[in-house]
This record gives C-alpha cells, sequence and structure tokens, in this order.
C-alpha cells in the first residue's frame, strides 16, 4: 500500500503539479499586470486599517488574514525549508521566492472568488472557498469539482494539519525534554478543544493574538543571528543564487544537488509553506467583514508573502550563513544545529517554534475541514466534525504516521487540482473586477 500511495504522490506533486501551480500563480500575475507585487504597500496599509472591518461577515480582514496565517505558519516553516535545502541545495530557496512572488497572485485571485461568491449557512455563518465559487461560479458540469474538492478538504486536514502536528510535537518535546508522547497529546487535546469548540471567532481571536506574537518571535531571534554574522550574508546571497542558476558541489556529508533538485525542492516545499493554489487560504478569508472582494484578495496576498519572503527566509538565511549543510542531516533537526551552533540554547528556539507553529496549524485547519464538511452535509455536522477533530489529537502522538502522512499528501494535490481548474475558469472575472475597482480609485 505504502509503494502505491508513493508513486501516486510522485505523480500527483511531480513536473505536471508544479508546473500547474507555477503556471496558474504566472498567468494569474501577467493577468493582473504584476499588480500582486506591485502594490505590496497599499494592502499592508488596508490590513492595518482593517482591524475591524465594513460590511457582512463573522471577523475582521485582519482576524481573517491571522486565522489563515495560522494554518499556514507551521512546521514547513522550519522543517520544510531545512528538508528543501538539504536536498536541493542552497538554490532551493531562491526558487521558493519566485514560487512565493507568483503565488501571491494566486493566493489574491482565491480570496476574491471566495467573498464574490460565499453564502451562509443555516446558523448564519458564512461560508466560502473553492467549493462555493466552483458552485456558484461556473457552470453545472463542473459542480462535481467542488464536492470532490470539499471532500479531500475534510480529510485531508486530519493527517496534514492534526495527526502528523501533534506526533511531531510529541518527538520534539520527548527529544528535548523526554515528556511522555500521550502526556504532550492529552495537553494538545485540551488546548486545541479550548479553541476548536468556540467556532470561527474563538478561533480568529486566538490566531490573532498568537500568530503575530509568534512570528515576530521567530523572525527576532533570526535576525539576530544573521546581524551577529552581517560579514555572511552578501556570500550566502550570492551562493543561494548561483546553486539556483549552476547546481551545489557536495560537501562533508551533503551529496551536492543539480539545478533540477534546486528547482523541484524549492518549488514543492515553497507551495507546501504557503499553500498557494491548494485553496484552502480563502475558506478563511470568506468570513471575512468586507463588501470588497479586491481589499480582501489584497489582504490575503500578504499572507504569501510572510510566510515564505519573511519566515522562510529567515530559516534559510540561518541554515545558509551557520554552513551546517556539510553535517548532511535534514529537517527540524538542521535547522536546529544551525540555531545552536549561533548562540547556546539555540535549539529551543526551534522547539518552542515547532510546538506554536503546529498548534496553531492545528486550529486554523480545523475550520478548514468544517467548512468543507458544511459543504458536504450542512450546518447539523459542525458540532460532531469539532469533537472528531479534538479526540483525533492524542492519537497522532502514539501511532505511527508514515501512512497517514503520505495519503494527507496525496488529498493535498487532490485539493490543488479542482482549485486550480477554477481558478482559470474564473480568471477573466477575477481580471474584470481587479481593473473595476483600481479605475474607480
Amino acid at each position: 500500500m505504502t509503494e502505491v500511495i508513493t508513486t501516486i504522490n510522485s505523480w500527483a506533486w511531480g513536473p505536471l503539479m508544479l508546473a500547474l501551480l507555477l503556471g496558474t500563480g504566472l498567468y494569474l500575475s501577467i493577468g493582473l499586470r504584476f499588480m500582486t507585487v506591485r502594490r505590496i504597500p497599499v494592502a499592508l496599509r488596508l490590513l492595518l486599517q482593517g482591524r475591524q472591518g465594513r460590511g457582512e461577515g463573522d471577523i475582521s480582514p485582519f482576524s481573517a488574514l491571522m486565522t489563515s496565517l495560522s494554518a499556514t505558519i507551521g512546521t514547513g516553516n522550519i522543517a520544510g525549508v531545512a528538508t528543501a535545502v538539504a536536498l536541493g541545495g542552497p538554490g532551493a530557496l531562491f526558487w521558493m521566492w519566485m514560487t512565493a512572488l507568483v503565488g501571491m497572485a494566486t493566493k489574491y485571485a482565491e480570496a476574491v472568488c471566495a467573498v464574490r461568491f460565499r453564502e451562509q449557512d443555516e446558523q448564519g455563518n458564512y461560508s466560502g472557498g473553492p467549493m462555493y465559487y466552483i458552485r456558484n461560479g461556473l457552470h453545472r458540469r463542473w459542480h462535481w469539482l467542488g464536492y470532490a474538492f470539499a471532500l479531500f478538504g475534510s480529510l485531508a486536514g486530519f493527517g496534514l494539519a492534526n495527526t502528523v502536528q501533534s506526533n511531531s510535537v510529541s518527538q520534539v518535546l520527548q527529544d528535548a525534554f523526554s515528556v511522555p508522547p500521550l502526556a504532550t497529546g492529552l495537553a494538545l487535546m485540551m488546548l486545541v478543544g479550548l479553541v476548536v469548540l468556540g467556532g470561527i471567532r474563538r478561533i480568529a481571536s486566538v490566531a490573532s493574538w498568537l500568530v503575530p506574537m509568534m512570528a515576530l518571535s521567530y523572525v527576532l531571534m533570526s535576525l539576530i543571528v544573521i546581524l551577529t554574522h552581517a560579514e555572511a550574508v552578501p556570500g550566502a546571497i550570492v551562493t543561494i543564487v548561483e546553486s539556483a542558476l549552476t547546481g551545489s558541489a557536495a560537501a562533508g556529508g551533503f551529496a551536492g544537488a543539480t539545478v533540477w533538485a534546486a528547482l523541484r525542492f524549492g518549488v514543492a516545499r515553497g507551495i507546501f509553506s504557503n499553500e498557494a493554489g491548494l485553496g484552502s487560504a480563502p475558506i478563511a478569508h470568506a468570513a471575512a467583514r468586507t463588501n470588497q472582494p479586491v481589499q480582501q484578495g489584497m489582504i490575503a496576498m500578504l499572507g504569501t508573502f510572510i510566510d515564505t519572503l519573511i519566515i522562510c527566509t529567515m530559516t534559510g538565511l540561518v541554515i545558509v550563513i551557520m554552513d551546517v549543510l556539510p553535517s548532511g542531516i535534514s529537517g527540524a533537526s538542521l535547522t536546529s544545529m544551525a540555531f545552536s551552533a549561533a548562540f547556546p540554547g539555540g535549539e529551543y528556539i526551534v522547539t518552542l517554534g515547532l510546538c506554536l507553529f503546529a498548534f496553531t496549524t492545528m486550529i486554523g485547519w480545523s475550520f478548514y475541514g468544517e467548512r468543507c464538511i458544511v459543504f458536504l452535509l450542512g450546518a447539523r455536522a459542525i458540532l460532531p466534525f469539532r469533537v472528531a477533530w479534538v479526540l483525533a489529537v492524542p492519537v497522532g502522538t502514539v501511532v505511527e504516521l508514515d501512512m497517514v502522512w503520505l495519503v494527507a499528501d496525496t488529498l493535498n494535490a487532490f485539493m490543488a487540482i479542482p482549485n486550480l481548474v477554477a481558478l482559470l475558469l474564473l480568471s477573466p472575472l477575477v481580471f474584470r473586477i481587479s481593473r473595476e475597482y483600481f479605475d474607480r480609485r
């Protein structure tokens, strides 16, 4: 079974999928005349002005972004970047940047469509995302894609954002402080339950103070490493760009990497980290209090900017500057080694970061799965889904999850395909709405 799923994954996340994800982002960027890059300062101003929001919706535009970031900023920012650099060389970081620049257009288009085609459920809560903009924006012949997305999304979260995340936390705490995995699982279950059972307003409230705090803390600690080794920064940037274009030579336990490896792992891990094109983030943005799809789209695109161009860059630069690649190790252990080499106790920054990032991923993705279930079964399924989500948390800490991780990876790819098809079909509408909005301005 493992071999079959591994083979499916090699196709699902192979060159065709990466080309589709990148190609969609590039097409949308060109159609929007690279507005998403040019208008980053405007988007930041909108974010600061939108702390409360104006219009219909459940949460403020700021809270919607923090909720989407709570699900997006996760182990991919620490372990994922390290894996990309270990397998693809320093050049993988360059391709993560390129992925983010076009991914901002994808995230923008997702949020514009999510707000434009959202609905209210039986309880009056706002629901949106790919399943709704497929059903409400496309011809009936495409509606089956919306149901496929909702099915894959409701299942993928239990692996990708629930059991796998709790397993990562339990392993880290066991290695660092000898905490029994079951104890970690039960503690996480209580914390996640306190947030998730309160619904989107409580998730958004927790995310709105926890996400900025943890992101700023991690960036600050990374900046301390970078500034105390400022003389190595220019050389690190040259190394990143050169290895992206020419490949990386073998050194120590590091086997070296080709240009293709840098491109492949940089793009794959970049998308895994910022989720641009997967269709998850617009589910949170659809709940924002706003009547302006374009404004929420501009706020949404900052998620990719913050996740990849800021937080992932911090991790990658620390790894390259501290020159730990020759060690031959990968994943979170590589990031931990880089920080511990920078200053005593640096490894605990990675431990705490992983725990916080995993926790926020669990609460953010619970809302994504819940909205997918509402689309399929209606509001009556909300409470059973939340209870199942909370009960699944400790399970991840005490079982082997290799198969779960593989299946979740496959489901994630299957979520992306309906979403990308919908974005391409709805792109003329996105271009028109955007053009009309900016012409009025």
